[in-house]
């Protein structure tokens, strides 16, 4: 049916974000679509910079850092994005949203919650004859909740409770079958960031995403697995004076789906065996580098390079960026420069606003 047909090419877009695997492994890949202008001006690296709301997305254990001065840190922030999706076709109803709040309480530690939305349109649905029924619109949505807390002086630790909800499809006849483009699931986060005692200047930080049971949309035996992916990375600042900063950071990205035919391994299963056997070890990471200047944090500079090996993807480009902080407020912009097939995002500016209270 031509709307199906159309739903699963935006859908299969949404694959240039992660590995090209996973276009056809994994299911609401929507979920891996980096939010914050910020770290997409650092060639999508964020899992060691996990300093802002974000990091609900990035890294929720660097929220257990973000409230250690009650005299200069802020107990609340809000931060939002709005961005048009596959901007090259036009599409005004193509779109993508993140928003996201954190907030410190005394004697519990550090929560949050963040919404995640795409909306893939307006689209016609027709039967086997190719006859207009009418219209639907298409979209998806992940809410999570998030809780962060220090272990101890130089480690945080941050825990994610995720709804995911999918909606591509109305019900549709096919054959005397009923089915259902919907489906639900859930999933946990884990993450960790590490200040080590031999260095100030150096973060190291790691997060495992979407954790959780395959989703349905047809029937079990065809059920699709989350699109659960491991984050490490580190950040360094290079320059740390009172007027001038310099952060390196550098990220590395692994799905941990496997999938046989029409049916996939269980979450744990893949997370952690059978994804490792699968292919090339290394040449299954996309590698993401950048640098982060800051003039008396209050003008922000950025700039970092993504890669994906040939064998997985071939993507690769340019990102660049900077940011503004005036009182309780800050505004970030990106820019990725590539061909139309590099990022759905390619040749496009990105903005996100933040706000303490």
């Amino acid at each position: 049916m031509k709307y199906v047909a159309l739903i699963l090419t935006m859908v299969a877009a949404l694959g240039l974000s992660s590995s090209v695997f996973a276009q056809g492994e994994a299911t609401v890949l929507f979920l891996l679509i980096n939010p914050g202008a910020r770290q997409g001006g650092m060639g999508e690296a964020g899992v060691a910079t996990a300093n802002d709301a974000t990091a609900i997305y990035w890294n929720p254990g660097g929220l257990a850092f973000q409230y250690q001065n009650p005299e200069q840190d802020h107990r609340g922030e809000v931060t939002f994005m709005h961005v048009n999706w596959l901007p090259q076709f036009n599409l005004n109803d193509l779109y993508y949203d993140f928003a996201a709040t954190r907030y410190y309480i005394h004697d519990v530690g550090m929560v949050g919650l963040a919404v995640q939305y795409i909306n893939y349109g307006e689209n016609i649905q027709t039967d086997t004859q190719g006859r207009e029924l009418g219209t639907f619109n298409s979209n998806e949505v992940a809410v999570t909740a998030s809780y962060a807390v220090k272990a101890s002086k130089n480690l945080g630790l941050g825990v994610n409770l995720k709804y995911i909800y999918s909606n591509l499809s109305p019900n549709i006849q096919v054959d005397q079958e009923t089915r259902e483009g919907r489906g639900t699931s859930f999933a946990v986060d884990l993450g960790f960031l590490y200040h080590p005692g031999f260095s100030k200047r150096l973060t190291l930080g790691m997060n495992i995403a979407n954790i959780g049971p395959k989703m349905t949309f047809v029937d079990k035996a065809q059920a699709d697995p989350l699109p659960t992916n491991l984050r490490i990375g580190f950040a360094y600042r290079l320059v740390d004076g009172e007027f001038n900063k310099l952060t390196l950071v550098y990220d590395a990205n692994r799905l941990l789906v496997r999938r046989r035919g029409t049916s996939a391994d269980n979450v744990f299963k893949a997370m952690f065996y059978s994804s490792w056997t699968q292919g090339n070890f290394f040449k299954r990471f996309t590698h993401s580098v950048g640098a982060e200047y800051w003039y008396t944090d209050l003008i922000a500079l950025r700039a970092g390079y993504f890669y994906e090996a040939p064998e997985s993807g071939d993507r690769h480009f340019f990102t660049f960026g900077g940011g503004l902080r005036i009182s309780f407020f800050g505004v970030d912009f990106s820019y990725i420069a590539g061909s139309g097939n590099d990022s759905p995002l390619s040749n496009t500016l990105r903005f996100s606003l933040l706000a303490n209270f």
